[in-house]
């Protein structure tokens, strides 16, 4: 194994050793990180449905460019740019005579990104904003409107993965969650100063949590002893109320067929989307998108829980309804079983579209 990487003097530095064959963290996977210079550790990880660290695999891809149609000289708008996985497919299709606006609440990632996508032909405009502002990226484009509008509403592996942010639950680090680093609060933030009554409420509205009140209960009093920072803590705390521990939630899950839910997925969700506002935002991106629109337009989005798929199917009903849509999707698009052999995370995701009503002549 090479220990030696090339810094920017030219001159090489020792990279830090790990104990055992294999790194066991997402800072040590140096390899993963640069995963275009090692395609077949790339070909190895997907064929074990797993995603390289620092990385994404964009999610019903096929079938979003299906449901959006994107043609060349168009203009469109990813919402959620992440890793760029949707948007380079985006940019193919719409050729050197479209554009394309992206926006992304992650700076670091948003950077990372422009970069990757650098040497296309099609003109690409970044912003470091949520998709909430869609609208004033049009008045500064000087665009009269998108053809298409997209959003991803996951989170990305990136960012899960990444035990910085705080936002997996398998990953030891503080309970950050942002996905925005200019956001003030954090988990943590939250956890310290919300009421009992919100904190179940959250975690029951967000995340069907069926022990929210519980889950809230026990957080109230183990602040008052001591705050709750860490990952590993508040993973202890669920498992405590559950009456579980690690052992015997390892045994249900080699008994169980297709794996069951961890027991802190649904606090850790409900508090990351907390943290970063997602249904306000989510909102925000409903009211706007028709006046945003060329007629004839097309927005797609992928939701991953049920209360932002709720949201925009009813947006979009109502849209047909008031006649500002012409046509929207019957019902969500899923994963096919394939899919989510090869990429497990995307097993809840629900794509849905809407057609913005053609001016007839």
């Amino acid at each position: 194994m090479n220990s030696e990487q090339t810094g920017n003097n030219g001159h090489h530095h020792r990279r830090p050793r790990y104990s055992g064959t294999h790194p066991k963290n997402y800072r040590q996977k140096y390899k993963e990180h640069n995963i275009t210079a090692y395609p077949e550790l790339k070909t190895h990880l997907r064929a074990k449905g797993k995603t390289p660290a620092g990385s994404h695999i964009p999610v019903l891809l096929e079938e979003v460019l299906g449901c959006l149609k994107p043609k060349a000289g168009q203009i469109v708008a990813d919402c959620t740019v992440g890793y760029g996985g949707h948007t380079s497919k985006f940019i193919k299709h719409i050729g050197p005579t479209g554009k394309l606006i992206a926006f992304d609440v992650d700076g670091a990632e948003l950077e990372r990104t422009r970069k990757r996508l650098g040497k296309v032909e099609t003109p690409v405009s970044f912003y470091h904003s949520n998709f909430a502002g869609i609208a004033k990226a049009l008045k500064e484009e000087k665009l009269d409107g998108f053809d298409i509008i997209f959003a991803d509403l996951g989170v990305s592996s990136m960012q899960i993965d990444n035990p910085d942010r705080g936002i997996s639950y398998k990953n030891e680090g503080p309970l950050d969650m942002r996905m925005d680093d200019r956001l003030k609060r954090t988990g943590a933030d939250l956890l310290k100063t919300l009421c009992e009554e919100e904190l179940a409420k959250a975690f029951w509205e967000l995340s069907d949590e069926p022990d929210c009140k519980e889950i809230a209960r026990t957080i109230v009093a183990q602040r008052g002893v001591q705050p709750i920072t860490t990952v590993s803590q508040l993973v202890r705390l669920v498992f405590a109320v559950k009456g579980l521990t690690v052992n015997s939630w390892k045994k249900k899950q080699r008994s169980s067929k297709f794996g069951s839910l961890h027991p802190a997925a649904r606090t850790f969700q409900a508090l990351r989307i907390m943290v970063n506002d997602e249904l306000g935002s989510l909102k925000e991106l409903l009211r706007l998108a028709p006046y945003c629109l060329r007629p004839g337009g097309r927005i797609g989005i992928i939701s991953f829980h049920s209360g932002e798929d709720r949201l925009v199917k009813q947006s979009f009903r109502d849209g047909v309804e008031t006649g500002i849509y012409q046509s929207a999707a019957k019902n969500a698009i899923v994963p096919r079983r394939q899919e989510i052999k090869a990429n497990p995370r995307c097993a809840s995701a629900k794509f849905r579209w809407a057609m913005k009503k053609e001016v007839k002549m």
